[in-house]
């Protein structure tokens, strides 16, 4: 291979060396969706990536803004997967402030129902309906 190939690597493959997706093809589908941009532009799965370059992963509710450190094509150990990658001050302080402001709100959905009827409420509702029919 040549000295240029090496210097470069897919996103798609980067992204999931350092672990910010389990499966190559859940990354390729974030990419696909618009979750990826490289260098403020929306990337592609097969588009390469190389050392010195900002990448913009959403995961989920929080944004990470990413400087590339080293290539890794490879998925290993958490430690090493961290090396691949520098986040941004104002990225750690953004995803810190959202994460406070999540745990301060209160739920959307509260379940109420109490699910299946007891036996009692089972005999009461056949004597209701019995009554009725009389």
């Amino acid at each position: 291979m040549d000295q240029a190939h090496d210097e470069r690597v897919r996103i798609d493959k980067w992204l999931w060396a350092a672990r910010f997706y389990k499966t190559r093809s859940l990354a390729t589908e974030a990419i696909a969706g618009g979750k990826v941009e490289l260098n403020g532009e929306r990337a592609k799965p097969a588009k390469t990536v190389k050392v010195g370059d900002e990448v913009r992963v959403r995961v989920g509710p929080y944004e990470h803004v990413l400087i590339v450190r080293a290539l890794g094509e490879r998925r290993g150990p958490a430690s090493v997967a961290q090396t691949l990658y520098e986040e941004t001050p104002a990225s750690i302080e953004a995803r810190e402030r959202l994460s406070a402001q999540l745990k301060m709100a209160p739920p959307t959905f509260v379940y109420e129902e109490k699910g299946r009827p007891t036996k009692k409420d089972r005999r009461d509702l056949s004597r209701f309906i019995d009554r009725k029919r009389r």
